[in-house]
C-alpha cells in the first residue's frame, strides 16, 4: 500500500484516518496490538518505533532485557474494517532498544530463511500457498475449573442446538464441497473472501470441507514466504471477526470434534526462477526434478522435528488416527491424500509443479513453520537426499488399507506433542544453519510448550476418564 513514510503521513491526512493500530506477533503465534491516535502521530513511530514491555509476549521475555521497540512495516498497511473509527493497521517488526532486529521475532526468522535460500544460489525463490481449514460453530461453551471440565458446541446444520431458521441436515462427514442449500455458509465465505482481497490477500478458491458441522476451506494463491505468512495472520483475523459479525464462532483448532475431520494447514510449495518451477523435470517421478526430490526428502527426514513447530498443541495429535484423512506415515506419492507429502496430480506442468506438505495445522506460528519447512527442504538439497533410498516411497497406495505388517515397515510420525518436542530439541542443526533459528528461540519455544501447555493438559482429568473410571 505504501513505499515511503511520506506516503503514509499524506494518506492519513487526506483520508482523515483517526487511529493507527500496530500488530505484533508473539512467539506462540498470536497478534498483540496497540492503538495510537493520529492527532499525536509523528514520523518517529515509523523511523524509530515505539517502546513496549515484553511481559505480554510469551517466549520473548528475558532477564537481561524486558523492553523492546516495535516498528511498523509500512508495506503491510491496510484499512482495518473492524474498528468503529477509521483505522490504519500495520504488521510490525520487533527491534532491540539499540535498533537491531530481535532474534526471537518469528517474522525475522522467516526473512533470514529467505536470505539463506538466496545465498545457496539455486537460481530461484520459494513460493508458498496454504490451505486454511476451520470450523464455523453457532455457539461454543467450554471451561476448565477445579470442580468442572467441559466443552460443548452448537452446529444447527447437523441438529446440534436450536435454530429458528429451517435448515437441511447434513449427513456426517459427507459435506466436502457440497452445494447450496446444504452449504449454508457460502454467503459468509464470499464476504470473507471479498474483504480479504480488499487488503491484498490473493484467494484461489473457497468451499465447504468434509466436516459436516461447519468445516470450511479457503486456499491462498502463491506468494513469497513472508508475504504468505502475513496473509495467514490476516486471514485468521478476518475470518474470526467476520464470523462474529454473522453470529458465528470460527476456530482453527486442529481437532475440535472427535468423529469429524480435523483442521489442517497444508502448504503447497516450490522454488521458482520467475518463469517456471525448478521442481519440474519430465524425466523424474511425477515430473519432479532431482532438486524437488531432495527437497521433499529433507522435509520427510526432518518431519518429527518439524512437527514440534508445525503441530504445536496437544490437540494436534488427535488428528492423527486411521481413517481420519490425516497422514500417519512418512512417505510421498502422486495424488495420494494419505501421504505426508503429496504431489498434486493436477499440477505436473513447468509453471506449477510442486509439493504439498500435509502435516501442519494452525496451532503453528506460520512464520516459524514456513521457515522450518524451507530449511528442511534446503538441507535435503544440500545433502542430495534421495527419498527412495531413504525408504520414503513413492507409494501410490492408501496407507489406511495396508496390512499391519506392511505398516510396521513404514516410518511413523510422532504420536504425542511431547515426542515431537523431543525430536525438535535433538534435531535442530538444520534450523540453526546460517543463524536462521537461534538456539535461544528454540529453547524458549520448548519451555513454553512443555511447562505451560503440556503440563496444564496433563494435570487435568479428561471428561472421558470420568466415564471410564469414576465407578471403579
Amino acid at each position: 500500500m505504501f513505499s515511503t513514510i511520506n506516503q503514509v503521513m499524506e494518506y492519513i491526512k487526506k483520508h482523515q484516518v483517526q487511529q493507527l493500530d500496530v500488530k505484533v506477533l508473539d512467539l506462540v503465534g498470536r497478534w498483540r496490538r496497540m492503538t495510537y491516535c493520529t492527532s499525536q502521530l509523528s514520523e518517529k513511530l515509523f523511523n524509530e518505533g515505539t517502546g513496549t514491555s515484553l511481559s505480554p509476549y510469551p517466549g520473548y521475555r528475558t532477564v537481561e532485557s524486558g523492553d523492546m521497540k516495535i516498528i511498523p512495516d509500512i508495506s503491510t498497511a491496510f484499512i482495518d474494517p473492524f474498528f468503529t473509527r477509521k483505522t490504519l493497521s500495520f504488521i510490525c517488526n520487533m527491534h532491540t532498544n539499540e535498533g537491531d532486529r530481535y532474534i526471537r521475532d518469528p517474522r525475522y526468522v522467516l526473512e533470514k530463511a529467505e536470505k539463506f535460500l538466496e545465498k545457496m544460489n539455486l537460481g530461484g525463490q520459494a513460493l508458498f500457498s496454504p490451505e486454511m481449514e476451520f470450523y464455523l460453530f453457532d455457539n461454543a461453551d467450554y471451561g476448565s475449573m477445579p470442580h468442572s471440565c467441559y466443552w460443548s458446541v452448537e452446529s444447527h446444520g447437523v441438529g446440534w442446538g436450536e435454530s429458528d431458521t429451517p435448515l437441511y441436515k447434513i449427513s456426517a462427514n459427507k459435506s466436502g464441497q457440497i452445494d447450496q442449500p446444504l452449504d449454508r455458509f457460502n454467503e459468509l465465505r464470499e464476504d470473507m473472501v471479498e474483504q480479504m482481497e480488499k487488503v491484498g490477500i490473493k484467494i484461489k478458491y473457497h468451499h465447504h470441507e468434509l466436516g459436516s458441522p461447519g468445516q470450511m476451506e479457503i486456499e491462498v494463491l502463491f506468494d513469497t514466504p513472508v508475504k504468505t505468512a502475513d496473509s495467514i495472520m490476516l486471514m485468521r483475523y478476518f475470518i474470526k471477526n467476520i464470523a462474529l459479525q454473522y453470529g458465528k464462532l470460527a476456530t482453527f483448532m486442529p481437532k475440535p470434534l472427535p468423529d469429524h475431520a480435523g483442521n489442517s494447514t497444508h502448504y503447497h510449495q516450490y522454488i521458482s526462477n520467475g518463469e517456471k518451477s525448478l521442481f519440474y523435470d519430465t524425466h523424474g517421478y511425477a515430473n519432479l526434478s532431482k532438486m524437488a526430490l531432495s527437497y521433499l526428502a529433507g522435509q520427510l527426514h526432518h518431519t518429527p522435528a518439524l512437527m514440534g513447530l508445525g503441530n504445536a498443541s496437544t490437540n494436534s495429535y488427535r488428528r492423527f488416527s486411521p481413517n481420519q484423512s490425516a497422514p500417519i506415515k512418512l512417505f510421498y506419492g502422486l495424488s495420494n491424500r494419505s501421504s505426508a507429502l503429496r504431489i498434486p496430480g493436477y499440477a505436473l506442468n513447468p509453471q506449477e509443479c510442486r509439493v504439498e506438505y500435509r502435516l501442519p495445522d494452525a496451532t503453528a506460528n506460520p512464520y516459524l513453520i514456513m521457515a522450518a519447512q524451507l530449511m528442511a527442504g534446503l538441507d535435503g538439497i544440500t545433502k542430495a537426499m534421495d527419498p527412495s533410498a531413504m525408504g520414503y516411497g513413492p507409494y501410490d497406495i492408501n496407507v489406511f488399507e495396508l496390512s499391519p505388517d506392511k505398516l510396521e515397515k513404514m516410518r511413523d510420525i510422532p504420536v504425542t506433542f511431547d515426542a515431537a518436542l523431543n525430536e525438535l530439541s535433538q534435531d535442530r542443526q538444520f534450523l540453526t544453519q546460517g543463524e536462521v533459528f537461534p538456539d535461544e528461540l528454540i529453547d524458549s519455544w520448548l519451555k513454553i510448550k512443555r511447562e505451560t501447555e503440556i503440563a496444564l493438559v496433563h494435570q487435568i482429568p479428561h471428561p472421558a476418564e470420568y466415564e471410564l473410571y469414576f465407578d471403579l
